[in-house]
């Protein structure tokens, strides 16, 4: 595949997201709101792969507290698999669990005055989303459904990009720092997640100077950015995030967008 040739610029301004409500009934997540400290925009699980209803209530609420995004982590119906195991749906299908679970957070959201900005695929779903054309648009047409004013967070690459411009729905293309990414930008999902705190920096300062990610030929690659995910399934998370924010304070996607359309004046 060709890689895309794209302006070497620098990132002024990038959002940073994590993942909450990760847990369901007596499992829980053991970190992941140490994170919320540091990120702009948080991604709350809607009961498929994780999340029960309490679980849910708290991330909105710690959420508010906090004055981040919210948007909805959706998965697939998999509680025992933590939605990693991939599942062969019909786009009837695939449609039907996208908006389920995007309105459920909608409406809980509502409750506390809050509204959703943004849908991000969790596990399995995401590597098919980010692999497959079809698969990602069938996501992002149900997610337009919902509400013309969400975003879809996507893999960084062509298959986010076309699909927002087939489905017209606003994307944001996500770097992922633990990840390894191939010559053409995207993730290569056989390699296992990078858990060296130093390196991660310098790849972050390497994306918000250039625009650039180190591929996995040694090389690099460009690529576009709007939000950074941190996971908090890797030894290091909270040291890496931490170290993140000291580098460059995040802001959400939407306020990224409305300075850049002359709604707001940036401060």
């Amino acid at each position: 595949m060709m890689q895309k040739i794209l302006d070497k610029k620098q990132v002024k301004n990038v959002d940073f997201n994590c993942d909450l409500a990760q847990s369901f009934g007596v499992y829980r997540s053991g970190i992941e709101y140490q994170l919320l400290d540091y990120v702009s925009s948080v991604n709350i699980s809607c009961g498929f792969h994780a999340g029960d209803p309490l679980s849910i209530k708290e991330a909105l609420l710690r959420a508010k507290d906090k004055n981040v995004v919210v948007g909805a982590h959706i998965g697939f119906d998999d509680i025992q698999g933590f939605g990693y195991r991939p599942m062969d749906l019909s786009d009837d299908e695939l449609d039907a669990i996208v908006t389920y679970q995007v309105g459920a957070i909608m409406s809980f959201a509502k409750s506390y005055g809050l509204e959703i900005e943004h849908v991000r695929p969790h596990g399995a779903m995401y590597v098919m989303a980010a692999k497959d054309f079809h698969f990602a648009s069938v996501i992002a047409g149900a997610i337009k459904k919902c509400s013309d004013w969400l975003i879809y967070y996507g893999a960084s690459g062509d298959v986010t990009a076309k699909v927002g411009e087939y489905i017209n729905i606003p994307v944001a293309h996500e770097i992922c720092l633990e990840k390894s990414y191939n010559v053409d930008g995207t993730i290569d999902f056989s390699a296992p997640d990078i858990e060296n705190t130093n390196v991660s920096i310098s790849r972050l300062k390497e994306l918000l100077n250039n625009s650039q990610v180190m591929n996995n030929e040694c090389g690099k690659t460009l690529v576009n950015v709007d939000t950074i995910h941190f996971t908090n399934r890797i030894s290091n998370a909270l040291d890496l995030v931490t170290q993140a924010r000291e580098i460059i304070v995040p802001v959400s996607v939407n306020y990224k967008n409305a300075c850049a359309s002359g709604w707001v004046e940036e401060g």
